[in-house]
């Protein structure tokens, strides 16, 4: 995507310059070469004598929220702990590698928060991910922020709630504190 990939306040507004640009680079960049990434990183971390070794977690939002828990699924060993705060397409049919359809090779522990409102990740799309949560087994909670819109946890953006967002970080730093 190159090095130009932080956007403007307005990049939740449909149509805006900042949305479609956002939105192009999102529709590129697909599950599988991510985590390829993830590999790699997780690689460069295990050659450095500053990092303990074993467990690590990892947390995304928007976009990056599926590549989150995907990568919990991918390195089950390793993320032992991934948490999608309003991630996007997390339940997709034609993407390789989509977290609901992964779920049950994570080993750790995941935490996906879900606004109410959410044109990017839908409430009947939230619902049907609840319940492949529970089906699956796995560790962790799917918890839907009632009366908060995608991108809450941004103090610039019009959305912005601080209650979620202060539950966010809780929860965010509950997980990642009962990491192995």
């Amino acid at each position: 995507a190159g090095r130009d990939t932080i956007y403007g306040p307005d990049v939740l507004k449909d149509g805006s310059d900042e949305h479609k640009r956002m939105r192009a680079v999102r529709t590129k960049m697909t599950i599988p070469p991510v985590m390829e990434d993830v590999g790699a990183m997780l690689a460069y971390v295990d050659r450095q004598d500053e990092v303990k070794p074993g467990a690590v977690g990892c947390h995304g939002y928007c976009m990056s929220g599926p590549y989150a828990l995907a990568a919990a699924a991918r390195y089950p060993d390793r993320v032992m702990a991934a948490a999608s705060f309003y991630g996007t397409w997390l339940v997709n049919n034609e993407a390789e590698e989509s977290p609901h359809l992964s779920m049950g090779k994570v080993k750790g522990e995941l935490y996906i928060s879900c606004a109410e409102y959410d044109d990017l990740a839908p409430m009947p799309m939230v619902e049907e991910l609840q319940g492949l949560f529970k089906q699956s087994g796995v560790a962790g909670e799917l918890e839907i922020h009632p009366g908060v819109h995608h991108g809450f946890a941004f103090p610039e953006r019009w959305c912005y709630d601080k209650p979620a967002a202060e539950r966010h970080w809780e929860r965010l730093l509950a997980l990642y504190s009962r990491l192995p």
